[in-house]
């Protein structure tokens, strides 16, 4: 009867150390984001998305899309901000690429959903023990709790005239540089940002039209947030000029059908 005793009290503590241990183990996140960097590495090429092949080999999303789906609120809120910002950022992007593959093929992202309910309304995002859509990511807890207007550089919603997507995943240790290196990426494509000296004239893309406040609440104004990172020095005296929007181009930010079937 005692060893009866002594072998279910030895069983119960076993199994309370493995449940310790597996809180333990789901509380360390990898802040390499490692599994997201593998699929950008394998499924990005100049800033274009191969989404057949992630959408046939989708097991390291899936995998890295658990382990976000896994971070609580309150092992969230011990990270440092760069931390924060980068896993929220890998988060909406990588989602954003699930939400693609689910109905891939097609032509570009406003086909998702309907007119009353439309991609980024769709609850494809599980975060913090709950399940919310890509806007409030965005709007409710990104630029709510951070004063990052570069952010706009890094949120891609798998259109073309979005920012580039990165072929790495952010990371807390360099999220400053990755973020100097998208700013001057983005501003570099002069068929969304150029500047027309004759006329005096700068054209933006409509991003910095539709979150403009963001980037004045910081810089005082649309013009001071980008100068430091404008390429070349052909913008001596732009804050005077004019600014005019240049058009968003809705298609797919996919890789060419060619090159994604030598893919897979």
């Amino acid at each position: 009867m005692t060893g009866s005793i002594i072998s279910r009290t030895l069983c119960s503590v076993a199994l309370g150390l493995a449940v310790l241990a597996s809180h333990a183990a789901a509380a360390e996140f990898d802040q390499s984001h490692a599994l997201f960097d593998v699929v950008l590495k394998q499924r990005v090429k100049n800033a274009r998305v191969d989404y057949a092949g992630l959408k046939a080999h989708p097991q390291d999303l899936n995998r890295y899309l658990d382990q976000v789906a896994g971070v609580s609120k309150t092992e969230f809120k011990k990270w440092s901000e760069p931390q924060q910002i980068a896993f929220l950022s890998n988060a909406y992007n990588a989602f954003t690429l699930r939400l693609i593959i689910d109905h891939y093929p097609l032509r570009r992202i406003k086909d998702i959903g309907s007119i009353f309910s439309g991609p980024w309304d769709q609850p494809v995002v599980r975060l913090f023990g709950g399940t919310m859509d890509l806007n409030t990511v965005e709007h409710r807890i990104l630029r709510k709790d951070y004063t990052e207007p570069r952010l706009h550089f890094v949120l891609v919603c798998a259109a073309k005239g979005c920012p580039p997507l990165r072929g790495e995943a952010y990371v807390g240790a360099r999220l400053e540089a990755q973020l100097v290196d998208q700013a001057k990426q983005f501003l570099a494509e002069s068929a969304k940002n150029r500047v027309d000296a004759a006329t005096r004239t700068v054209y933006l893309s409509p991003i910095f039209k539709w979150y403009g406040s963001d980037f004045e609440k910081k810089h005082g104004s649309v013009l001071a947030a980008l100068k430091p990172d404008w390429p070349g020095k052909s913008v001596a005296g732009y804050e005077e000029f004019k600014i005019r929007y240049t058009e968003y181009n809705w298609s797919l930010n996919e890789q060419p059908r060619k090159q994604q079937i030598q893919t897979l």
